[in-house]
């Protein structure tokens, strides 16, 4: 009699349906509610159309959270125990350059971990589902289920860029076919920092999207407010 696959021998398509799964839009991390200061973004006239949201977008999946995500859940993934995976999570929040890109990511991961139960996963268990980032509990649960640590990765920025487009399609705004052809557009580019982060440790983490970095923080005192963040 065939048995189930364990972590080890976790098949393709199976791992598929679960990456499929924990980053759909329908998974409820309230991911919708966030907007990584595109709102400030949009307000200060930064963000006005199409061009504009992908260069956006492309900015600061490549040299702001994006990458340091990608590292983060790269680490996570490769934790081997509890104490390694409570270190890298402290590092996650620590990381988060604003208040709101702090609560951005940990109500995110929280929300995850929590959502997460029915797919065991024993060294997150041990951190609880309170403050832990969301690459974090992505990178973790994927290492338990056996799922690979390239596909959770591409899989994790890929959904990243799709809530943004989300986003921007309602505040810029964008029409639906405008944000599917910005994400289309970012596939190159979320395949590249998949690639790139493979080999990078912890120092390597860092960013240059300073405007990225202002709209999240300018966002806190934004008179009118749709999003969290």
């Amino acid at each position: 009699m065939p048995t189930a696959p364990t972590p080890t021998t976790m098949t393709t398509d199976a791992a598929l349906i679960r990456l499929l799964t924990w980053l759909s839009p329908a998974f409820p991390t309230g991911a919708y509610a966030y907007s990584h200061g595109l709102e400030w973004a949009v307000e200060a006239g930064d963000v006005r159309g199409e061009e504009e949201a992908r260069l956006w977008l492309a900015d600061f999946l490549a040299h702001g959270a994006g990458r340091n995500d990608a590292i983060l859940l790269r680490h996570a993934h490769r934790a081997e125990d509890a104490a390694a995976l409570a270190g890298i999570a402290e590092l996650a929040a620590a990381a988060a350059a604003s208040r709101e890109r702090q609560v951005e990511t940990l109500a995110q991961g929280s929300a995850f971990a929590a959502a997460a139960l029915p797919w065991p996963a024993p060294i997150l268990a041990a951190l609880g589902t309170e403050r832990i980032a969301l690459p974090i509990a992505v990178g973790a649960l994927a290492a338990a289920q056996g799922i690979a640590e390239d596909a959770a990765c591409t899989g994790f920025l890929h959904g990243f860029c799709a809530n943004l487009v989300s986003a921007a399609v309602r505040l810029v705004p964008l029409g639906q076919n405008a944000g599917l052809r910005v994400l289309a557009s970012l596939e190159t580019a979320v395949l590249a920092i998949a690639a790139a982060t493979r080999d990078a440790g912890q120092d390597d983490l860092g960013g240059a999207c300073f405007r990225s970095d202002i709209a999240a923080m300018r966002h806190e005192t934004q008179y009118t407010r749709l999003f969290r963040t």
